[in-house]
């Protein structure tokens, strides 16, 4: 544990001061959505997308420099709507949905946040794998990565669903999401994992920002959205990868 506290220590000012905007901007929506209502809620998700994005950013940036950070951006940005512009359109390999128009703005369907979504959790998946598995080779490492990307969805599927961002066309067996989209996730970010190829990954501050993202997303989804099931689901999904990392680094 004194391990674990000294990497914290560690962290650039700039990412823990990202990392806050970001952890306030969540904590803040429930108020927004009491005082402003429900359309000021959903602009303030998107805003949280924004945030967590940057906290990623500025976790990389100090360890990789502006140009690998870009371009890892780009590469996951770009690969990952190109996977939902498929998926949206002909249901391979995540099932058959297609959004709304509540995000915007939108390119062909597809809303333009989403890649932004993907890489604000990709590099953290990364970054708790490492930490579960310090010397996994590349491929054990991009599966490991893509098993505790796919545990966040656990979260997020039905909880969008619920706020009406994306619709299944045939509601399946997960509180109305189909179980071929856990394999579509997986199999994608698995793909996005071998593309990008981190290394020398600032493992603290993702870090940090995953195990935030698990209880955040717990209690916010099981008290606030009124969804606990699907809440003490993602709970031990992502628990399992955090406790995985713990124990690793606990002597």
């Amino acid at each position: 544990m004194a391990a674990i506290l000294t990497s914290l220590s560690k962290i650039p000012r700039v990412s823990l001061f990202f990392v806050a905007l970001w952890v306030f901007t969540l904590i803040s929506l429930p108020i927004v959505g009491w005082v402003w209502g429900t359309e000021a809620q959903l602009r303030g998700m998107s805003m949280g997308v924004l945030m967590q994005a940057l906290a990623v950013m500025a976790a990389l940036f100090p360890a990789w420099g502006l140009r690998r950070t870009a371009q890892a951006f780009l590469l996951v940005g770009v690969l990952s709507y190109l996977a939902e512009l498929i998926g949206s359109s002909t249901g391979i390999p995540f099932g058959r949905y297609h959004y709304t128009d509540l995000l915007q703005p939108q390119l062909v369907g597809v809303p333009l946040l989403i890649p932004l979504a993907w890489m604000m959790m990709l590099p953290p998946a990364w970054a708790i794998a490492r930490l579960a598995l310090p010397s996994a080779p590349r491929l054990a490492h991009a599966l490991l990565s893509a098993a505790a990307f796919t545990a966040w969805d656990l979260f997020l599927d039905p909880q969008m669903v619920m706020f009406g961002f994306w619709v299944w066309e045939q509601p399946g067996e997960y509180f109305g999401i189909p179980l071929v989209n856990y394999l579509g996730w997986f199999l994608v970010s698995t793909l996005l994992t071998l593309a990008a190829r981190p290394k020398d990954l600032p493992l603290a501050p993702l870090a940090l920002i995953y195990v935030l993202t698990w209880l955040l997303q717990s209690v916010g989804q099981g008290i606030f959205w009124g969804q606990p099931l699907p809440a003490l689901a993602g709970f031990i999904g992502c628990g399992i990868f955090v406790w995985l990392a713990v124990r690793r680094n606990i002597p």
